[in-house]
């Protein structure tokens, strides 16, 4: 027999929540339906809102950062991107497991700071780049095996930064790349591994900050990309897409919906199509959160570490210093 205890007579994981607005209640539901773990405590600058959380996935709704840190084993971090670090640095100190959304802090100095925390610190850390677990994004891996890629292009775009009106809040978001595009950062990183060098060019048209973005990025394997990211694209389908470039072969995806699968020197393709599957797990919500529940239960490293939240931290900052200085970036 296995020395291992079994799952279900393992402790519970009592969950505390920092934040409870959209993605922490997305993130609440998911653990309430999770025999491993129980939502224990919920926080939030506005009472209110933790109060109307509590009474559909439960949870004592806290006073103050302190009581919820007494209440739970581990700390979901859900609350405005400049908070994260201020508050992953709180539970870490405090010998809590970590969940913490996008992005990992704001600025390489913070990263540093809350990486070097999080890799001494006592418990699991995981960060929220919930697209590695999508299926479209987990089969293009796969895919992706069987077949070396030459180069791709990629967009992630925007609508618009008017919807929450905190989306175009530079002082909240830290920057539109830090909102949106951080997500696609990470994924360049899990399909085609570490980045050599990069050249950026930026420009402001519609909101008070940089707001349209073309990155050229040449990786240490020698594949290399073309990046486009928009603030105002309009909703036009796909904002999202990845085209990979193999022998004789394209592989596209269309957000987290479809993916498209050429082979050869005609035009047949292959399509996937994701758009059955529960958007809390075409998203990789689902998986992600049942990976933080595993990781703390077994004691083994997360699949998004704090160095994986750093890494794309440091290229939205080198992003950022590409523009402004009109150098390339090396690594």
């Amino acid at each position: 027999m296995s020395g291992k205890p079994d799952a279900k007579q393992m402790s519970k994981v009592r969950i505390g929540i920092v934040g409870t607005g959209y993605i922490g209640n997305v993130h609440g539901r998911i653990h309430s339906r999770d025999e491993r773990a129980e939502i224990a405590a919920l926080y939030d600058i506005i009472p209110e809102r933790a109060e109307r959380t509590a009474k559909t996935i439960g949870g004592k709704v806290c006073s103050s950062r302190e009581e919820l840190m007494e209440n739970c084993d581990a700390v979901l971090i859900c609350s405005p991107n400049k908070t994260h670090k201020e508050v992953a640095l709180h539970a870490i100190a405090e010998g809590k497991h970590v969940f913490c959304e996008k992005p990992f802090s704001i600025g390489i100095d913070d990263a540093n700071e809350l990486r070097d925390a999080a890799n001494a610190g006592s418990g699991v850390f995981q960060v929220g780049h919930n697209r590695r677990y999508a299926p479209v994004y987990a089969t293009l891996k796969e895919l992706l095996k069987e077949d070396q890629p030459h180069s791709a292009h990629i967009k992630m775009n925007r609508g618009e930064l008017k919807n929450p009106v905190w989306t175009g809040d530079v002082n909240v978001t830290g920057g539109f790349l830090y909102e949106t595009t951080i997500h696609l950062f990470d994924m360049l990183r899990f399909q085609f591994g570490e980045i050599e060098e990069l050249v950026a060019y930026g420009s402001q048209h519609e909101y008070p900050e940089l707001d349209e973005f073309s990155i050229i990025f040449r990786f240490k394997n020698g594949f290399h990309c073309t990046f486009a990211s928009s603030s105002d694209a309009s909703w036009h389908f796909p904002f999202e897409r990845i085209e990979v470039f193999c022998h004789h072969r394209t592989i596209m995806t269309e957000e987290m919906e479809r993916l498209f699968d050429s082979r050869g020197m005609d035009a047949n393709f292959e399509t996937r199509s994701f758009h059955m599957v529960e958007k809390e797990e075409r998203w990789g919500y689902v998986q992600e959160d049942a990976a933080f529940i595993d990781s703390i239960q077994k004691g083994t490293q997360p699949p998004v570490t704090a160095d994986d939240g750093f890494r794309s931290v440091e290229l939205v900052e080198s992003v950022y210093t590409a523009i402004r200085s009109g150098q390339r970036i090396r690594f």
